[in-house]
């Protein structure tokens, strides 16, 4: 049996935007569009807020977000071939959970 329409996409290796997603999250639960883009708008906020506070967010099955640190290092210009200093920032990091890994293989 081959997937159809959305999941189809995806593995054909189509890049999903949002509105996209938003559109299958409703037709899967049965929600409006407006819902769902509500319900997916308050998933981003809530990752983005817990990370913002250094915790970590974890999904059974899915994965887990967390905030990686990389440190200060040097660079260069790519224009001037200048040695140039990049500061130390807090990254956002996904560690794709079993079932998630399980499933794209």
């Amino acid at each position: 049996m081959r997937p159809c329409g959305f999941f189809a996409d995806v593995q054909r290796g189509k890049k999903v935007n949002k509105t996209e997603l938003i559109e299958e999250i409703a037709k899967s639960a049965d929600l409006t569009k407006a819902s769902a883009a509500r319900a997916l708008d308050a998933m981003i906020n809530a990752v983005t807020a817990t990370l913002k506070n250094n915790d970590s967010v974890t999904l059974v099955g899915f994965g887990t977000f967390t905030v990686g640190e990389r440190a200060a290092r040097t660079g260069r210009d790519p224009r001037t071939k200048e040695a140039i200093k990049i500061k130390a920032a807090k990254v956002p990091k996904f560690k794709a959970g079993k079932a998630l890994k399980d499933a794209v293989n």
